[in-house]
């Protein structure tokens, strides 16, 4: 099984996290954050995978806290989750549309965490959830999954829709990264011999 959990308690957050990799979708998901839960939920829904996630922050300040902290949590656990990475097919991508927005989402299980981040909302807020939280969420995972991550928003005008798409964007591209090539089941994709340092 590729899973992984992960608890985070900050005097700023509690979080918990479980991840398999190898899931089909089932979700239960509660941050405070109605947003947030929503996204979270189609990355699972459609990499897909199972995850477990549940945290209480400092919301009585804003939901800085409780997304990056999520974010790192998350990427912990699907670092845990994968392991040596041998067998993985490494790279993934997806162009996700919803209705005019459209996001291209590129994922390189690498051991090196990079993100490239090019997406613009046209309102600052998504009902109470602030946008810029979305790429604090991505830096998160990057750098704690160790992935490589482009994600780039096409077109779009409306923000829950840029949003949605970049979410299920990554979703599917990292869905197929760390699925497992059946012509390479004991191999790690690298020349190097390991994706973890």
């Amino acid at each position: 099984m590729r899973s992984g959990k992960i608890e985070r308690n900050t005097s700023e957050t509690r979080v918990s996290v479980a991840v398999d990799l190898d899931g089909v979708g089932n979700a239960h998901i509660s941050t405070g954050v109605g947003f947030f839960d929503h996204m979270l939920d189609q990355i699972a829904r459609h990499a897909p995978l199972d995850l477990e996630l549940t945290a209480k922050g400092d919301l009585h300040i804003d939901a800085h806290h409780t997304v990056e902290d999520v974010g790192i949590a998350f990427g912990q656990a699907v670092d845990r989750a994968l392991g040596d990475r041998k067998g993985i097919t490494r790279y993934g991508d997806a162009h996700v549309p919803l209705d005019e927005a459209l996001t291209r989402v590129v994922v390189d299980v690498s051991g090196r965490p990079f993100l490239v981040y090019e997406v613009k909302f046209p309102a600052q807020k998504i009902g109470d959830f602030d946008t810029e939280l979305i790429r604090e969420f991505f830096q998160a995972v990057a750098v704690h999954a160790r992935i490589g991550l482009h994600i780039e928003n096409l077109r779009g005008v409306n923000s829950h829709h840029i949003a949605e798409s970049a979410y299920k964007g990554f979703a599917r591209a990292f869905g197929k990264a760390v699925a497992i090539n059946p012509r390479a089941q004991n191999q790690v994709p690298s020349t190097k011999g390991t994706l973890t340092s």
